[in-house]
């Protein structure tokens, strides 16, 4: 039976970048050895990690002469604190946008490290919105989290900001059309929506560094990195290579412009067919909820066994909300195939014809 997978991550890969995958474990580019077991600082990786970079300057539109690209460790959790530590000043201050979990987290970190404000929260209705936000001129940098992975929101259009923005994306990088000229630094965990946990993708303007008056650890400084080409120590060889294969598949298939458009359709199929369910209810903002993570309620929860139960018939699985929300959360990263929404879909109307 095939498994719709909705996982929130790690999450949904590509076929194809699965069976490259499994075969360069066996044997790299028919050399008798697996891609994990050569120095990645032979030829062999040079050249991946030297692909995996040039994909991203493709898909993106940037500049190798004005953009750092790296593959770092330690997820979006280090680039909390790892981009603080980079960009705020000690005498300036950064403005923050708390839209969830991981912003909230973000502005911890961020404290540890300098004077931060929150320009804007969405704490008070339980992150079931975006708020309104007057970004200040004179930060150091503004920074937010464009898709909200846990409760369901995201950005339709980005902020404007007089000051350098700053921006989480690591449940919605690549998956649709931007204007990646608008950020002083992106980052991204992979294992949402462009590769496999392990790897973090980091974007930062070359002009954006060394203006912290401050002495960074080596191994927490972006110039350092970059200036290794990402691999001031051993990095990630496999994380580094799927994701290379999976932002292969987006290029070839038709890149941001191609990936946007059938996200959009996942998402229209999921939202309209909520909406006609008298059985399930939105939990969020209509005009911000996310095309990457749906999340909803049953209306009735004495039902939620036999609805489960239907689920697990028809093969999809990591439908679960997450843990500190409860409900549902439908994951619809750039691998899952519309095929699968139209499985949740009907299994939704199925419900309700037997339910309702």
């Amino acid at each position: 039976m095939k498994i719709h997978n909705f996982s929130a991550g790690p999450a949904i890969l590509p076929e194809e970048v699965l069976r490259k995958a499994s075969e360069a474990v066996k044997n790299y580019q028919d050399k008798g050895l697996s891609l994990i077991e050569v120095s990645h600082r032979g030829p062999e990786f040079v050249e991946v990690m030297e692909r995996a970079r040039q994909l991203v300057y493709e898909l993106s539109g940037l500049s190798p002469n004005e953009y750092e690209v790296m593959y770092l460790q330690g997820g979006a959790s280090m680039q909390f604190y790892m981009s603080a530590l980079n960009l705020l000043s000690n005498k300036g201050y950064a403005a923050y946008v708390d839209t969830g979990t991981w912003a909230s987290n973000a502005i911890k970190e961020a404290k540890r490290v300098g004077r931060v404000e929150v320009v804007g929260s969405s704490a008070d209705k339980q992150y079931t919105y975006l708020p309104d936000i007057v970004a200040p001129a004179d930060a150091d940098y503004l920074h937010f989290t464009s898709n909200n992975t846990i409760y369901g929101t995201q950005y339709q259009e980005f902020p404007e900001a007089k000051c350098p923005l700053v921006c989480d994306m690591s449940s919605d990088m690549f998956s649709r059309p931007f204007d990646a000229e608008k950020f002083d630094l992106i980052y991204a965990g992979a294992q949402k929506n462009i590769g496999p946990a392990g790897t973090t993708l980091v974007i930062v303007k070359k002009s954006a560094l060394g203006k912290t008056d401050r002495d960074i650890p080596t191994m927490l400084d972006y110039k350092v990195h970059a200036s290794k080409e990402s691999m001031f120590n051993t990095p990630p060889v496999f994380a580094i290579y799927v994701t290379m294969l999976t932002l292969e598949w987006l290029k070839e298939n038709g890149g941001l412009e191609w990936i946007g458009k059938i996200n959009q359709l996942k998402k229209d199929s999921f939202y309209q067919a909520l909406d006609r369910n008298p059985m399930f209810k939105g939990t969020v903002d209509i005009s911000v909820r996310s095309g990457m993570n749906a999340t909803f309620l049953l209306e009735d929860e004495g039902l939620k066994s036999h609805f489960d139960a239907m689920l697990k018939e028809a093969g999809i699985s990591g439908l679960k909300g997450h843990r500190s929300v409860g409900g549902y959360r439908a994951s619809m990263y750039n691998a899952l195939p519309l095929e699968s929404v139209h499985v949740l879909v009907d299994v939704m109307n199925q419900f309700a014809q037997k339910f309702g």
